[in-house]
């Protein structure tokens, strides 16, 4: 198929009521792993990766094997650069091809917030892609190293954000939040409801990793397009390496490498197929 818009695949999970899976990699092994899911299902993702998460996975070597794993790939797959946090990085996203970016510049004031994201729009334009931003705080962080605590989505703050920006795309704090969960959270369904009222745009899910699949198909009935996961897959890749270094004695790097991409693989395909089906209302 081909490396689309990020926009363009939101669209049509829209158009199905479902939700879009967007998955951060690290290493080749998680991207093809993924890949290898979506096309099993044929079924469109998302690949991203979180400005975070640079220091071990440079974007100048990451960024280019994710879009040519899209242009190569059986299913249409957007290439999406997540939480950004410095108009540099987006920039040089934007450059390598990305056909999204995200500015997160959620902890800052509501109008500051407004001002930088509609600056990435305007930049984001000339190149003919996708735009993601917050709005709330989401709780922890991609890299667990900071969390600025977890702050609801102002519904009518949502609506005054989307018009004002033009965004493709916001993200919501509905108590969602980065990293392992010790307990499944308790998001705020009503709260969704009316930020979907509110807002033509489609809306993301954070956080994703630990939340129930009722809550997944819940939230995604309530207008969430795009689901993040991140945290469960680089959890399953350790999962399928420590399975493989118990196994036997004597171990190689290509045994390794089929290790990661399997585990990979496994996350995701069963996240698509959880985001794919309907959501029950209990009886």
């Amino acid at each position: 198929m081909a490396l689309v818009a990020m926009k363009e695949l939101l669209k049509r999970a829209e158009q199905k009521d479902v939700g879009c899976g967007a998955f951060s990699v690290g290493n080749m092994e998680m991207v093809r792993g993924a890949v290898q899911a979506a096309e099993e299902r044929q079924t469109p993702i998302i690949l991203q990766i979180a400005e975070v998460r640079l220091g071990h996975s440079p974007l100048n070597l990451m960024g280019p094997m994710m879009i040519q794993a899209a242009k190569d790939a059986s299913v249409d797959i957007a290439v999406h650069l997540d939480h950004g946090l410095t108009m540099k990085t987006i920039q040089q996203a934007l450059d390598l091809g990305f056909t999204s970016v995200m500015l997160d510049a959620s902890t800052l004031p509501f109008e500051e917030n407004m001002e930088h994201t509609a600056k990435v729009v305007e930049l984001a334009a000339s190149y003919g892609a996708t735009v993601e931003a917050e709005l709330g705080l989401v709780g922890g962080s991609e890299d667990g190293s900071s969390d600025h605590g977890i702050r609801c989505t102002d519904p009518d703050d949502a609506a005054v954000f989307a018009k004002h920006t033009g965004i493709d795309a916001l993200a919501v704090a509905i108590g969602n939040a980065h990293g392992n969960y010790p307990v499944a959270p308790t998001l705020a369904f009503d709260v969704l409801e009316q930020i979907h009222q509110k807002v033509a745009i489609p809306l993301v899910l954070h956080g994703g990793s630990g939340i129930t699949d009722r809550d997944f198909q819940r939230a995604i009935s309530l207008g969430i397009r795009k689901v993040n996961i991140a945290t469960a897959s680089f959890n399953r890749l350790v999962q399928s390496v420590e399975a493989y270094m118990a196994s036997t004695d004597r171990h190689n790097f290509f045994d390794l490498n089929t290790a990661m991409t399997q585990g990979t693989y496994e996350n995701v395909k069963r996240h698509l197929a959880i985001f794919d089906a309907p959501y029950v209302p209990e009886t």
